[in-house]
């Protein structure tokens, strides 16, 4: 079965690599460009992992995060913060609103798949 991750980066490049990294170890990955677009993905696909942004516009990964957890959609589903904020009181509040983990840009692909290996089990 395949496993599908949603991607949420104002940075479409972030987004391709990330599917691209993914998507060679066999994950379905979907991009969203903002936390509302991945919002909407969120209340509308079922998903095995999240990995979302901080500072995006529209909405930021924080808000992103507490609205997801809220909507009673894809409970459960683990969200990991890929960001360049590395202040551990921006990951202490990430843990607050519902994240799982937190990664720092930029990203190394061996570990971002390790990751969502233990993630998904």
């Amino acid at each position: 079965m395949t496993r599908t991750v949603l991607t949420v980066d104002d940075s479409k490049s972030v987004r391709d690599m990330v599917a691209f990294t993914l998507g060679q170890q066999g994950f379905h990955v979907i991009g969203a460009a903002d936390g509302a677009q991945g919002l909407q993905v969120f209340q509308s696909e079922r998903l095995d992992l999240v990995i979302t942004d901080l500072n995006m516009p529209v909405m930021n990964g924080f808000d992103f995060i507490a609205n997801a957890r809220k909507s009673g959609r894809n409970t459960g589903v683990p969200i990991v913060m890929l960001s360049t904020e590395s202040d551990p009181e921006a990951k202490r509040r990430g843990k607050e609103l519902g994240a799982t983990g937190w990664i720092n840009k930029p990203f190394d692909a061996e570990m971002l798949t390790n990751v969502a290996r233990k993630l998904l089990g």
